[in-house]
């Protein structure tokens, strides 16, 4: 570990040349989005034509699935962290994790603010937009 501080650069290079995964900004690009998916927009409610994700439906999970959520929320910290990205959007990030996480503590009714704070589409807006700037090879133009 360099200075204790956790995983170097270097250090995680060398382990990530090791690993099936490509650390690629497209690959963690893809990543991130299909995570993004799944939190925020993977179950469409019948009817009304509304997206959820697994998100909203972990907070119905007393306590324990509103951790779990943000632990999967944490996952693109990580990715970020990875990228190289600044100290102050990584704080943003972070925030919007732990905001999430305190919504979802309140049981049950936690799951209503999930409805329309999605800190998952906010991050992935915050990476984006790092990509964009920092790897402009990476953009991808949505499709609807």
């Amino acid at each position: 570990m360099a200075g204790g501080k956790g995983l170097g650069r270097e250090e995680f290079a060398r382990m990530a040349a090791k690993l099936p995964v490509r650390t690629d900004p497209a690959s963690v690009r893809r990543r991130i989005e299909a995570m993004e998916h799944l939190l925020e927009r993977s179950i469409k409610i019948p009817g009304i034509n509304y997206r959820i994700g697994l998100d909203v439906a972990l907070d119905l999970l007393p306590i324990g699935g509103t951790t779990i959520g943000a632990i999967m929320g944490g996952y693109m910290l990580w990715e970020a962290r990875n990228l190289g990205m600044g100290k102050g959007a990584m704080l943003r990030m972070s925030a919007n994790v732990a905001f999430d996480w305190l919504l979802g503590l309140i049981p049950w009714i936690g799951a209503v603010p999930d409805l329309f704070f999605r800190s998952n589409t906010r991050n992935l807006r915050i990476i984006r937009r790092h990509l964009d700037r920092h790897h402009p090879s990476t953009v991808v133009i949505d499709q609807g």
